[in-house]
């Protein structure tokens, strides 16, 4: 953990090379985020949930909200690059996401049930997938061919930075 309020785990790295145990502990990290996003929800009160994690950042909400649907636009484009020879994924502008209604009112619990069952079936495709089949690509518009080790690597690090943002909030808010 830092002491970076946007980034207590630090900045993401897409990292090209992947080691098997990094690969294992991503894994892991995908797996475990519902239980540790859950723990880190855990007594917060109503209140709680629309304060931002910053000063101009996203409230907890927003954050629970995020998380599934980022996830779900990854375990989607995993699909489609196991299935298809280097597909052009959708990018999709977050931000916005997060400014809409649902994410901005919607309860926390529908997010959370959406990531425990969504991190139940991806885990299940990436504990299956073979050393080849992390070598395997798409082609984002913004940002290039990334294979889906990277895309691993990535997700693994968002599991953890953003039950670190709601964490490091309940401890410089007291709660």
């Amino acid at each position: 953990m830092t002491d970076d309020l946007r980034y207590p785990v630090g900045p993401c790295e897409w990292s090209s090379e992947v080691t098997a145990e990094e690969k294992r502990r991503h894994i892991r990290d995908i797996s475990e985020m519902p239980a540790r996003l859950r723990e880190a929800m855990a007594g917060l009160a109503p209140q709680h949930l629309d304060t931002p994690y910053r000063e101009g950042g996203w409230s907890i909400r927003q954050i629970v909200h995020h998380i599934p649907e980022s996830h779900m636009n990854s375990y989607t484009r995993f699909k489609l690059a196991l299935t298809e020879d280097q597909p052009t994924i959708k990018p999709y502008d977050e931000k916005l996401w997060a400014e809409m209604p649902d994410s901005r009112t919607a309860p926390v619990e529908m997010s959370l049930d959406l990531a425990d069952a969504l991190h139940g079936r991806w885990t299940l495709l990436l504990e299956n997938m073979q050393d080849a089949d992390f070598e395997r690509t798409l082609r984002h518009p913004e940002i290039g061919v990334l294979k889906l080790k990277s895309l691993l690597a990535g997700y693994g690090w968002h599991s953890r930075h953003h039950v670190a943002q709601i964490l490091a909030t309940r401890r410089r808010m007291g709660w």
